[in-house]
Order: C-alpha cells, then structure tokens, then sequence
C-alpha cells in the first residue's frame, strides 16, 4: 500500500520515512527561487529542510517561481502535492527517503505581475537562481554578458513585459528602489565560474541598457555573493517514481533520486541577512573561487571526460561507464596529468583524495545518473568545463593530447551515430549547428574549431589544433575503443 504525498497524509506515511518536524503553517517566505527543478530540491531546499527541522528561521522559506511554459508541468505535480517533495539519498549500501516543506508556493510561470509583486515584497530578502549554464546569456568566446541576446533586448524595451529571470529580477529592484526598500541579495546556485560576478554583470548590463543610473544604483546597492554548489542529482522518470512506490510506499508526482554527498560554500555576503545555512552543513567562506574552480575542473570536466566516450560505447548510466576499463582509464589519467595540475591549492582540501572521491561518486551504482544527462549541452559546458583548462594548459607550454581527446570525442558524438551505428538523438540546444559542423569536420578536423564563440583563441593555436586532428582522425580511423587504448599506452 502507498501513501499519495500531501500535507494531509504527512502523519500516514511509514516511519522510516523522514518528513518535516515543523509547522508548515507558521513558515513565511524570505527567497524567490528561479528554476524549481531537481537539483534546487535536492540541495538549497534541502539545507533550509535541515535547519527548519532544527527549529531555526522559519522566516526563511522558498517561493518558486519560472519563466519558461515548460516549468508549469513541474509546477503542477508540486501543487498536487502541496509544495512537498520526497528526497531519497543512495550510494552502494545506504537508502534513506525524507519529505522536505521548505517551500510554500510556486507562482504560475509566466505571470510576471505576480512575480514581480513577489519579488518587491521587503519579506523577500533573496532571490536564489538555478537556472543552468545557458541561462545567463554569456558570450561563450569572451565569457561576458551578451547585451544584444534577442530576449534581453526585448526585455529591455518592455522591463514592464519582462519574460527573463533579469528582466523580472530588475523589475522588482526598480520597485524596491521606489518603495524605499532594501534590495534583496541575488544568490546563484549554477555551475558557473564566479557565478555571483556573472549575475551581476547580466543585472546590471541588462540595467543599463534602460538606465544608467539605475544600473549605478545596482552596482553599490545589490549583493551578488559567489557560490560552489555539488549534488549529483539525476532527471526523475518513472524508475525512480517505482523505487519509492516499491522500497518506500510513498506515490510522488516527482520525487528527487541523489548521492548522499551535499556540498554549498558561499561567500558570506547577505546585507538583508540570510539563513544559517551553517547549522546545515554549508560553509561560509571569505573567497570561493579555490573551492569553484576545484569543482567546476575535477568533477565537471571529469564529467565531460566520460560522457562523450561512454555515450559513442552505447553505454546507458554513468556507473556503467565508470566499470569500463577504457573510460575510467581514460578519466583518471586526464585528470592528473592535465587537469589537476591547473588547479591551484584549496584551503582544507588533499586535491588527490578530492578525485578519488569524485571517482567514487562517479561510480555509485544506485544514482541511475545517465550518459546522456552528461553529453547534454557541451555548447554551454565545454566552454566553462574544459576550453579553460586547455587554455591554461598551452599557456604554462603544458601537454594537451588528453583534452584534446576529450574535445575530439565531443566532435565525434555531435556527428549524430554512436560506434555501433545507433542515431544519436539532438542533445544540445545548438544540436543542428553541431551537427553539421561535426559532419564537415570528418574530412577537415580544423572545421571544428572555427566555431569561435566555443574556442575562441584555443580553436586558433596550433599545438592544440595539430593534436585534437590527429585525435579525430584516430577515432574516425580506428574507433573510440582502439583511440582510447592508443592514449592509456
């Protein structure tokens, strides 16, 4: 027998089933989150979970909020289930399951005059994105913000309409600022280097293209603190719906599946003030960059590492690729001749045991993480994953030859057939494009890398160019398996 989530069935659900120790009813709201997807609930919201557990800031719970008409789906499972989301943690012997409440409404994407009548509350003290790397209108060549995106010049000619996260975040600044109320703290939980500095030049660019004052009073006024985030948190489907039926009689809409492992370092920087995440594990640090760039370089880049090769192998999940001699061959040298070596000391941190553990973490066979979730997107990724590491590379006069595999072998997946023949479905938003530059650089490797606003300068040094040829040739000639035997010799 299951148990439907709800707040009405809280007290029917098994015992071995965590769920909120307090009052759902005497929460109030103090973060706006953007992007309510997996990993939001798997971390933030868990954090707050485990300090409102502990009876701490219940004046700190989230509203979601979207704005892509894809988000309402998501919304509307939540609803049925009055916010609540049903977490279960796994690794090889370890299952636990628990309900977190942090969260107490999720306004209808789209409804920008409900957002930003949120977002201009003084009870809103910060706004919270997770809303992956594609998400901040970056210039993948230059890494800055790009003020001529189509949507943030439509944003910027109606801020009233706004239909981005910074069009309605400066929405409701404009509102503060008018109101007389203090600005609340932008907090970004991506995958990106220096996120707090990258937010705040998509704010403030977006700002000055309707006021350069406006945009001034932002730049003094507005908290934008750095932040590492980590949780491998795979896309719930029917499986994971099943697991927790089965193992934990609990019917969720969408439950969260995700390691054990938690980590959040941010820079302690909330003028509003903010939660103390500390009681929950998270660490407040003077400088995150040591522990962003560790991150960003070790565990994303050793994600790109064996997505592309395990995904060319037909291999499904992510612990299966790790059981392949070839690609966890293939990760762990890459790792410690040439990406390990560009990243600089971390205060608390032994860089070797960092990589085993994500070489553990990797392998966990009950996260059910897929290949496919890892080979998405590289027209985001690569350039914040792996382009920058190459680039430190050739710049000390350092070897190349394993990154320029791993970028071969992206190439070769965007061809669009796996080694066995397999159609690879579209798995970027820039597939079409990707597509048909990897098609002409089957004859001419060197076409790969005239896309400038991926590679920028590396796509145009020699070195790097003369040995992702010859990598491509390899894999095109012999194969992936026989490249990557070539490479582990």
């Amino acid at each position: 027998m299951t148990v439907k989530l709800s707040s009405a069935t809280l007290a029917e659900l098994p015992l071995r089933v965590q769920r909120p120790a307090y009052d759902r009813a005497r929460l109030r709201a103090g973060i706006l989150h953007f992007g309510v997807g997996n990993f939001h609930r798997s971390h933030q919201a868990v954090y707050l979970d485990e300090l409102f557990n502990s009876g701490a800031d219940h004046d700190w719970a989230i509203v979601g909020a979207g704005v892509l008409a894809a988000e309402e789906a998501g919304r509307q499972k939540l609803a049925e289930q009055d916010w609540l989301t049903t977490v279960v943690e796994q690794d090889s012997g370890h299952m636990s399951a628990r309900v977190t409440g942090a969260m107490i409404d999720f306004i209808r994407p789209g409804d920008s005059e409900a957002i930003v009548a949120r977002l201009a509350d003084p009870d809103i003290r910060i706004v919270s994105l997770t809303i992956t790397e594609g998400g901040y209108f970056i210039d993948p060549a230059s890494g800055l913000f790009n003020p001529s995106h189509p949507q943030i010049v439509a944003d910027a000619a109606n801020i009233a309409a706004s239909r981005t996260v910074f069009g309605l975040m400066l929405a409701g600044l404009m509102r503060r600022r008018q109101e007389g109320t203090e600005p609340f703290t932008v907090m970004s939980c991506d995958n990106i280097p220096h996120n707090g500095r990258v937010t705040a030049d998509a704010l403030v660019g977006l700002a000055a293209l309707v006021d350069s004052q406006l945009a001034a009073w932002i730049r003094d006024h507005v908290a934008f603190p750095n932040s590492m985030v980590d949780r491998i948190t795979p896309a719930t489907t029917d499986r994971e719906r099943a697991i927790l039926s089965e193992q934990f009689g609990v019917d969720d809409n969408w439950p969260v599946f995700c390691e054990s492992f938690r980590q959040w370092v941010l820079e302690d920087r909330f003028p509003t003030g903010r939660p103390a995440l500390e009681q929950a594990g998270a660490q407040f640090v003077k400088d995150v960059a040591p522990f962003e760039l560790m991150k960003i370089r070790i565990l994303n880049g050793g994600h790109a590492t064996i997505a592309y090769p395990a995904g060319l192998m037909d291999i499904h999940f992510v612990h299966e690729a790790m059981e392949n001699p070839l690609v966890r061959g293939f990760l762990a040298k890459l790792e410690r001749e040439e990406i390990m070596p560009t990243v600089p000391p971390v205060p608390g941190v032994v860089l070797e045991e960092y990589c085993q553990l994500i070489e553990q973490r990797f392998a966990n066979p009950k996260i059910g993480d897929t290949v496919r979730r890892l080979c998405l997107d590289g027209s985001n990724r690569q350039p914040k994953f792996v382009i920058p590491t190459i680039a430190d590379r050739l710049k000390a006069g350092k070897g190349i030859d394993g990154l320029a595999l791993e970028s071969a072998l992206w190439c070769r997946y965007c061809h669009g057939t796996t080694e066995s023949g397999v159609a690879i479905e579209p798995n970027d938003p820039n597939w079409d494009r990707l597509q048909a530059t990897a098609r002409k650089a089957k004859d001419d490797p060197q076409h790969w890398l005239t896309m400038e606003d991926i590679y920028g300068d590396v796509g145009k040094n020699a070195a790097f160019a003369l040995a992702f040829g010859r990598s491509l040739a390899d894999l095109w000639k012999n194969g992936t398996p026989a490249t990557l035997e070539r490479y582990l010799a």
